[in-house]
């Protein structure tokens, strides 16, 4: 349709062009929306002017109409431009659409042939999974399990809240380890790797069987210097038959453990009393720090236990001495002594934060170890002015080894590894209770045996020496946020890992470093406090420490053991053997007897009332026949003697033969024998016997 000037539209083209509108796209139907209005009111004014010829058909009409015509006819072409627009909206539409559909179809295939057979086998394997764990639970809260394999209860009601705190402490006293093992195997008189062998296998074993959860089990300078105290006759220390000697006694000293824990009998290894105890280690400490003097000055000085013979050497051989070695192991000791205060000085500059200054005192021997090696390479110090250092250090994983068998052999080496098991065994118990009261956890005896002799069998067969759990790295352990003992396995991890990626960067390492860290970490063992508070509260107990003590010092470590089990034992017999017996009366009206030497009591004539405050055993049965007989014959009217046995938990089979001829004696003096307050388990063996027959009186 042609829209000229003047014309009008007629309803048939009006509804024509009412049909293209709605027959064009939505974007082509707005924009002749537009044209439609403006030709609607030209057409509109057009029909007006026909039906009223009267108004004026001016220029401004025709104008209009002619403008409205043309506002059409581009309206027209837009209209044709946006249904084409459409049409190609709708065509590219239509292709994605197939473009869609083919895709999805795709999808779908490998969803359906890819995918989901994936997901149903993962979700089979998770079933699988799920189910093993479920087992494992099951099996490691078996009683049994928890009985022979103390890891089982921790295993089983691990928490993910756990694993910061073990991570944290395993790496921390992985850091700590690695130059503790090496200096304490360098003590033993073995090569440094071996104090990092002792420290894998041991700990992961440990972790299985012992019943700690903070014990950091690894090589100890106590038991380091018995190894080389027993070695050192037999071998040349650093030899291969040095070495597998030291094997071969970690094996020794790990049977026995084994077998003592299997026996439950691990009480026979408390024989030593506190004092005795505290006066071996101080000694002991004396001994390892002086040894070291040989690193820390740069001399060759021939080992022995006696300190005054080890200060005798290193002065006649003063002009010797290196001082670059003597530089670096005096300010290595200066180092790890004043770790807290370098802490607190750095924070206080800004240096470090403040959790960096909580770990760096626990990681200063790593640090130091550290800065010696730079500088001992970068200066070559070695070449230049004879420092002596580590050297190459085998790269690798602990080796598998089998000890010597040879019986002669070890019968030698079997009373060594009795000691060394027994040290090792209390003070491994002592850093374990302590740590386990503080978090309410029960630490067994006997299984600690087990736990400690399988892990001194793993040492022995993967090249390591005998172990046993250390005080300050348990500590540090336990300060350091470990819940379980995956921290001491992880530290294991940490030290393979090092055995197998960084022992090159430890060839420059200075031996004078490795010797403060010994002659620091033994300088807390030195205890006079023990000392002191002995002989305030009880002489013999202060005697008995400076009796083992000065024994340690003149003898060697095991004469010195020796002595103060010795001590020990002799002590106990002596105070049991005369146990304290009071002569007690009755409190007024009341049921209560006490001594008549510290209280107003009221006795009764003819009648001894006597309280014996010890079990009777073969040692004391003489004293306490000796005591009565006295106070019979003192006292002429008495009739009647009652023995007072509320503290009294046993009577071995001689004090019971004594008993029975007392009752005679004492018949025959006109004096009846009574038993009162005799606890059960007493009186049942008591009626097994005939003893109750001669208790009986005489009609």
């Amino acid at each position: 349709m042609v829209v000229d000037d003047g014309l009008a539209a007629t309803a048939d083209e009006r509804r024509w062009f009412c049909q293209r509108l709605q027959n064009s796209g939505k974007i082509g139907g707005a924009s002749e929306a537009i044209a439609w209005g403006t030709f609607e009111l030209a057409s509109d004014k057009q029909d007006k002017r026909a039906s009223n010829p009267n108004e004026g058909t001016g220029s401004t009409e025709a104008t209009t109409a002619k403008g409205a015509g043309r506002l059409a006819e581009i309206g027209g072409h837009l209209g044709r431009f946006g249904k084409g627009l459409a049409k190609g909206f709708y065509d590219h539409g239509r292709k994605a659409g197939v473009r869609a559909f083919e895709l999805s179809q795709t999808v779908h295939g490998r969803l359906r042939n890819d995918v989901a057979p994936r997901l149903v086998e993962g979700l089979r394997r998770a079933d699988e999974t799920y189910q093993l764990r479920a087992r494992l639970t099951t099996l490691a809260r078996h009683p049994l399990m928890q009985r022979f394999v103390p890891a089982s209860r921790w295993l089983a009601d691990y928490r993910r809240a756990h694993l910061s705190g073990d991570m944290t402490a395993g790496v921390i006293v992985a850091i700590m380890l690695i130059p503790q093992a090496m200096a304490y195997a360098l003590l033993a008189g073995l090569p440094p790797e071996v104090g990092l062998y002792a420290s894998i296998v041991p700990l992961f074993i440990y972790a299985l069987f012992g019943t700690s959860r903070a014990l950091a089990v690894g090589p100890v300078a106590i038991v380091s210097l018995m190894v080389a105290s027993t070695l050192a006759p037999l071998a040349t220390p650093g030899s291969p038959t040095y070495v597998a000697l030291a094997g071969t006694l970690a094996l020794l000293s790990g049977l026995f453990l084994l077998v003592l824990g299997l026996l439950r009998v691990g009480f026979i290894v408390n024989f030593m009393s506190h004092p005795v105890i505290a006066g071996f280690t101080s000694a002991a400490a004396l001994i390892i720090g002086f040894s070291q003097l040989k690193h820390l000055l740069g001399l060759k000085l021939a080992r022995s236990h006696l300190i005054h013979k080890t200060v005798g050497q290193a002065i006649e051989k003063a002009d010797q001495i290196n001082l670059v070695t003597l530089t670096i192991g005096l300010a290595s000791v200066a180092a790890l002594l004043a770790r807290q205060r370098i802490a607190h000085l750095f924070e206080r500059q800004g240096w470090i934060t403040p959790q960096v200054a909580a770990v760096l005192p626990r990681a200063m021997p790593f640090v130091v170890v550290v800065i010696a090696i730079v500088l001992t390479w970068g200066l070559g110090l070695a070449d230049a002015f004879g420092v002596a250092i580590v050297g190459e250090i085998p790269r690798g994983l602990p080796p598998l080894t089998l000890p010597h068998y040879d019986l002669e052999l070890w019968q030698t080496l079997l009373p060594a590894a009795v000691l060394i098991s027994i040290v090792g065994f209390l003070e491994s118990v002592s850093v374990a209770k302590s740590l386990a009261s503080k978090r309410r956890q029960k630490i067994d005896a006997n299984q600690e045996l087990i736990g400690l002799g399988a892990a001194n069998i793993g040492a022995s067969l993967t090249g390591g020496y005998p172990v046993t759990g250390g005080f300050s790295r348990s500590v540090v352990n336990f300060t350091a946020g470990a819940n379980t003992p995956l921290a001491s396995m992880l530290t294991a991890v940490i030290i393979a890992i090092a055995l197998l990626l960084l022992t090159p960067l430890l060839y420059h390492l200075p031996k004078a470093v490795l010797a403060a860290i010994i002659m620091v970490a033994v300088a807390t063992l030195v205890d006079f406090r023990t000392l002191r508070h002995a002989w305030s509260y009880n002489k013999p107990d202060g005697l008995s420490y400076l009796a083992t003590f000065f024994a340690v010092l003149a003898f060697g470590v095991e004469i010195g053991i020796i002595v103060g089990m010795g001590i020990s034992l002799a002590l106990h017999l002596w105070r049991t053997s005369r146990p304290h017996v009071a002569i007690v009366g009755r409190v007024g009206d009341s049921e209560h007897f006490r001594n008549v030497a510290r209280h107003r009591v009221a006795t009764y004539p003819g009648l001894l009332l006597m309280r014996i405050d010890e079990s009777l055993y073969f040692a004391n049965t003489a004293f306490l026949e000796d005591f009565i007989l006295r106070q019979v014959a003192d006292d002429p009217k008495v009739r009647h003697l009652v023995l007072i046995c509320s503290a009294v938990n046993d009577i071995d089979a001689s004090a019971l033969e004594t008993l029975e001829q007392l009752i005679g004696r004492l018949r025959d003096s006109g004096v009846a024998l009574h038993l009162a307050e005799v606890k059960g388990p007493v009186m049942d063996k008591l009626a097994e016997s005939r003893f109750l027959d001669h208790l009986a009186p005489v009609l």
